[in-house]
Parts: C-alpha cells; sequence; structure tokens
C-alpha cells in the first residue's frame, strides 16, 4: 500500500467515513469497533462505549479539517454542525442525530 497524498479530499473521504461509522454506531449496527472488540457486546455499556469512540473519531477529523482550513460542514446537515461544534456527545445528539428518524437515508445505513 502506497502513501495517500494529504489532501483536502483526503480528509473530505475520512470524514466521510467517520460520519457513516457514528451513524452506525448510533443505529447499534455493526462497526470495525465490533472486531476488535467482540467479548464487549455482552456487556450493556459496550453500546455507549462504542458511540463515544465513534464520536470521539469524528471529531479529531473535525478538528484537522478545521486546523487546515477544509470545508467540513457540508458534510452535515446544519443541525449535525450545531453539536459537532457544541463537542458534547449529550442525550440530544443521540436523540436527534438523525433529524427524521423514519426518513429513507437513515433506514438504508
Amino acid at each position: 500500500m502506497g502513501k495517500e497524498p494529504v489532501t483536502e479530499q483526503f480528509f473530505v473521504d475520512k470524514l466521510a467515513a467517520s460520519k457513516v461509522h457514528f451513524e452506525r454506531a448510533l443505529d447499534c449496527k455493526h462497526t470495525e469497533f465490533d472486531d476488535l472488540y467482540p467479548y464487549m457486546i455482552e456487556h450493556p455499556q459496550f453500546f455507549w462505549y462504542k458511540r463515544y469512540v465513534a464520536w470521539s473519531e469524528l471529531l479529531t477529523i473535525v478538528g484537522l479539517c478545521e486546523d487546515l482550513s477544509f470545508n467540513w460542514k457540508e458534510q452535515f446537515t446544519p443541525q449535525q454542525v450545531e453539536y459537532v461544534e457544541q463537542r458534547v456527545m449529550s442525550a440530544k445528539v443521540l436523540d436527534f442525530w438523525f433529524e427524521k428518524n423514519d426518513s429513507k437515508e437513515h433506514a438504508q445505513r
């Protein structure tokens, strides 16, 4: 595997992947994290930890995009941008990340 150039598109792609990872964690769907820690599925706190890890990853990539003056906000709805800028994964984020939980986009993830 060769080295990828660090471009804005590289970060946008990583951000998109991180957003999908977080959204899959919100929906309690399978993520890479499940493969890394399969024994944790047996513990109730697992889903909180899984979401926290995905949220932290998302915030890290957003932070790097901001540091490099890359546009990250167009990947999110205005409400999601507000949540990310507040940086706290609150119950509000967990409950309302998907503005319409019955949307076709949400069901397909």
